[in-house]
């Protein structure tokens, strides 16, 4: 296997690491806010990097460079692939969107060392294969939430009820898919258990209860950064597509689609702000693991674009809420606030970012969700229809609660609403990702579709044709051609 030019991945994951241990010590300083964001920005840069340096050796997959952590990494672990390479600096910037959209006298209340921690996490986890560290990779995640709520005196009943679940349903698929075959009709156990623990992590209907008390009783910032990059969705294209069978994988569709429709529903009639928006990430990432159903290049390449349109677009609707939330506390959605003449540049940018989410044109939401559609309507029409069902619903909401914010009789305060420099970067940063994704869309698209091409073709390996449920790859390659 290739190796890249330097080991950036091992070093993306060391850094934020090293700075919750910086934080942790000098927690107390003033200035720890800005710290944190330098050592966001340096996780950033190495990601980029690393990306860059995937891209230009023009290969599938590649190890890192050297040795140089092996005492701390075991270099078996870590690998960079067409999945992930996208993946990894989109996760960082997530971050790095969120630590600098804080405010200084919310700083305490958002536990920094906590959101390095995480960081670190996730960076590895998108960096690792299906083995047993991705296994605990996803479990130890589920850690810093739970110490937050801990810290706030909050009940933490629910979420620890189904992490728990989740973790003990991760281990005991894992542990049984290593005992048996794969093809085997015991292999079913292993690939049930797996699933199961995949669509709870990702929120899927019923098991979706965890987002909705997370988003309510932790910070919004914990919650943003803990579902925004869709873990839940990782574990399942690693752990559960390479081995379940094509009804395996329509069983997942099924429930992600009525997730989709539902939570699109829910969020169209909530009255609090945060609660609106958990049932739009809620509906929006669903619409990834739909695709699985498709078991086409088109369909999963369609999937897999959405993916970075939901981390981008949604972590951006995400920050603007948090931003007017830190200013005027909850957002009910009862009343209109009339919140346009004292943040303009929040207004646009609030419109920008759930447009973009539910695929409007010129926005980097677009080319996937058509994608995704368009293979849909293809093999199963109903499944596109609902789709496009979903999206509508979600846009009714955008539109509804950008009315009840922005518009309506302002109420002057005393208190200065305009951003600070930190937030207009971090918006104009996603920004200029969103349209110039929407602009010149082949680069993500044509990665999207290769990693697609390799993750089926790895089904048919395992599987082979007639249970992979493979399909004629013809029409994806016209498509891809002619976007290019």
């Amino acid at each position: 296997m290739p190796e890249l030019h330097f080991p950036w991945i091992e070093i993306s994951i060391l850094v934020p690491m090293i700075g919750a241990l910086w934080v942790h010590m000098f927690g107390d300083r003033e200035n720890i806010l800005t710290h944190a964001i330098v050592i966001c920005v340096a996780t950033l840069l190495l990601t980029i990097g690393e990306l860059l340096d995937f891209l230009y050796m023009d290969t599938f997959e590649a190890h890192d460079h050297g040795r140089l952590l092996s005492w701390i990494f075991n270099p078996r672990f870590f690998v960079i692939d067409e999945l992930s390479a996208f993946l990894i600096p989109l996760s960082a910037l997530i971050f790095l969107v969120v630590v600098m959209s804080t405010l200084r006298t919310k700083a305490p209340r958002f536990s920094l060392k906590l959101a390095l921690i995480s960081e670190t996490l996730v960076l590895a986890t998108f960096s690792c294969r299906a083995s047993w560290a991705l296994i605990w990779l996803l479990i130890s995640a589920t850690i810093p939430p739970y110490i937050e709520l801990k810290q706030r005196k909050r009940c933490t009943r629910i979420y620890a009820l189904h992490m728990g679940v989740f973790a003990v349903l991760l281990i005991a698929g894992y542990a049984w898919q290593s005992l048996v075959d794969v093809g085997s009709t015991a292999g079913l156990i292993a690939g049930a258990l797996l699933t199961a623990a995949a669509l709870l992590r990702a929120g899927i209907f019923p098991l979706h209860l965890w987002m909705t008390d997370l988003f309510e009783k932790g910070t919004f910032g914990t919650a943003i950064l803990f579902t925004t990059p869709l873990v839940g969705a990782y574990a399942v294209m690693r752990l559960v597509l390479p081995i379940a069978p094509s009804w395996g994988l329509q069983s997942i569709a099924v429930l992600s689609l009525i997730t989709a429709v539902y939570a699109g529903s829910m969020a169209l009639v909530q009255q609090e702000a945060r609660r609106m928006f958990c049932f739009l990430l809620l509906s929006q990432s669903s619409l990834v693991l739909v695709g699985l159903e498709l078991v086409t290049p088109i369909g999963l390449a369609g999937a897999l674009c959405v993916w970075l349109s939901v981390g981008l677009s949604l972590t951006g609707f995400g920050i603007t809420l948090r931003s007017i939330e830190a200013r005027i506390s909850r957002v009910s959605l009862a009343d209109y606030h009339g919140m346009y003449r004292q943040m303009p540049m929040m207004a646009g940018f609030f419109l920008l970012t759930g447009l973009a989410a539910i695929g409007f044109p010129a926005t980097v939401g677009f080319v996937g969700m058509e994608l995704l559609v368009q293979g849909a309507v293809d093999i199963y029409p109903m499944v596109g229809t609902l789709v496009v069902l979903a999206a509508a619903l979600c846009g009714i909401t955008v539109l509804m609660t950008y009315f009840r914010i922005f518009t309506g009789h302002g109420n002057r305060t005393m208190v200065p609403m305009n951003a600070r420099p930190t937030e207009r970067f971090a918006v104009l940063m996603l920004t200029l990702l969103i349209v110039g994704g929407g602009l010149v869309p082949q680069p993500g698209v044509a990665s999207r579709y290769h990693a697609a091409k390799e993750l089926t073709n790895q089904r048919t390996r395992l599987l082979g044709p007639e249970d992979a449920g493979e399909h004629s790859v013809d029409e994806a390659d016209a498509i891809v051609v002619e976007t290019e």
